[in-house]
């Protein structure tokens, strides 16, 4: 049984940052392709990230590229996303994914709030 298990979220300050993580079992995770994808309150899903299975390639989308980073363990089974400089429309429920396309597998996601 595939587990994507996402923590880190809360309550930001516009501006501020946050890490979210996502714990991966269930799968090979060395082989597998991460991403990240939001869903704003009221609104559609919107991917946000991308990783691939060994790292050599990282893609974003245009909203949150220079200001978010996806990263992955080597030798562990995480996935993390930095936000940086975080902004009122950040809001929104994230999603870890995985699989060869990193969006076959989903994980129930982790609220983040950007208010002041």
């Amino acid at each position: 049984e595939v587990q994507l298990v996402e923590s880190g979220g809360g309550l930001v300050q516009p501006g501020g940052s946050m890490r979210l993580s996502c714990l991966a079992s269930g799968l090979t995770f060395s082989s597998a392709t991460m991403s990240w994808v939001r869903q704003a309150p009221g609104k559609g899903l919107e991917w946000v990230a991308t990783i691939l299975s060994d790292g050599s390639m990282t893609q974003y989308s245009d909203d949150v590229k220079g200001r978010f980073t996806i990263s992955r363990e080597i030798t562990g089974n995480r996935v993390t996303l930095e936000m940086n400089n975080l902004k009122p429309e950040d809001t929104a429920v994230y999603f870890c994914g995985a699989g060869q396309s990193g969006l076959e597998y989903w994980g129930k996601g982790t609220l983040v709030t950007v208010s002041s």
